[in-house]
């Protein structure tokens, strides 16, 4: 009877000695990990579209991230990701000019930009919304995939009173454009800004304008409404907005080839090109970043932004 007792007691021993060793099971708290043993990696991916053209101004296609050369503040980065980015959604703000200035071609910008929307616009994938500006920004229809509301938004502008321009392209860039969290990052933001140009009342200055557009990773494209033949301060000003943020100024010699603009930036941006890349410069300073792509092959022009905003702590 002592040796069976034993024996049980020895057996009892060697399974509790073997569950000591084992790991903690589901229905048992593991020791919380030491803060102090966490490895945070903080990876920032600097995404960049681009428009490619040839010699003769055509859109370019069929290329791949070996193509390319990406250097920023003059030193070479390695191209992560690269894809022919025609999928990805778009966010678009349509800005127009409601003052006095463009009283004559405002039914042609309209139905242009109406048109723009309708070809461009794909349902359950992109949005977009229309500001007016004339003495100060006004959202008239907010951010919506539906293309009879923003339609009647558009004819249902009118002309007149002064201009705000930098005001309104300041405020949608920060309040419409910047707001999105991840993964909407990964969205495109398309500004098309239809003005002669001149602002004459805005808080902002276009720098500062410029600044907010780029930290909001927005590409401006611009339609001026100025009259054609002569180039004036405001398309010297359009033209800068629209180049610094990687998009293009148009400037129709008429009013009713304003369509044929629109459908120019469709194609655009049905043919852009994304590349991200992993910046060298790790420190998170919040400096402007420069950003030179260039096309391995001859003739090639490439568009894109020319820099960003680096993270700051």
């Amino acid at each position: 009877m002592k040796k069976a007792f034993l024996a049980w007691f020895v057996s009892l021993a060697l399974v509790g000695l073997l569950a000591a060793q084992q790991p903690a099971t589901n229905s048992e708290q593991a020791p919380a990990p030491n803060p102090a043993e966490n490895i945070k990696v903080r990876v920032d991916l600097v995404n960049v579209l681009l428009t490619v053209t040839n010699k003769r101004n055509h859109l370019e296609s069929g290329l791949a991230k070996e193509d390319f050369r990406v250097f920023e503040d003059n030193k070479p980065q390695s191209i992560r990701y690269f894809s022919r980015e025609t999928d990805l959604p778009l966010r678009i703000g349509v800005l127009v000019d409601t003052s006095a200035s463009i009283r004559d071609r405002l039914r042609f910008e309209q139905e242009a930009a109406v048109d723009f929307l309708e070809t461009t616009l794909r349902p359950g994938k992109d949005l977009a919304f229309v500001e007016a500006f004339d003495m100060q920004p006004q959202t008239v229809q907010d951010y919506t995939g539906d293309i009879e509301k923003l339609s009647t938004a558009i004819r249902g502008l009118m002309a007149g009173g002064v201009t705000t321009l930098f005001d309104a392209i300041y405020s949608s860039c920060r309040e419409k454009m910047l707001v999105f969290p991840p993964p909407e990052p990964y969205l495109r933001r398309v500004m098309i800004v239809i003005s002669d140009g001149e602002d004459n009342q805005s808080e902002h200055t276009r720098e500062e304008a410029l600044a907010m557009a780029q930290h909001a990773e927005v590409t401006l494209y611009a339609v001026s409404t100025s009259e054609p033949g002569v180039q004036t301060h405001g398309d010297k000003v359009l033209k800068r907005l629209a180049e610094q943020t990687g998009g293009r100024a148009f400037f129709p010699f008429k009013a009713d080839e304003t369509a044929a603009d629109f459908r120019e930036i469709g194609r655009e941006l049905r043919s852009q090109y994304s590349l991200a890349y992993v910046s060298t410069n790790r420190a998170h300073d919040g400096t402007f970043r420069n950003i030179t792509i260039e096309p391995v092959q001859k003739g090639l022009q490439v568009r894109a932004r020319p820099g960003y905003f680096a993270p700051s702590e």
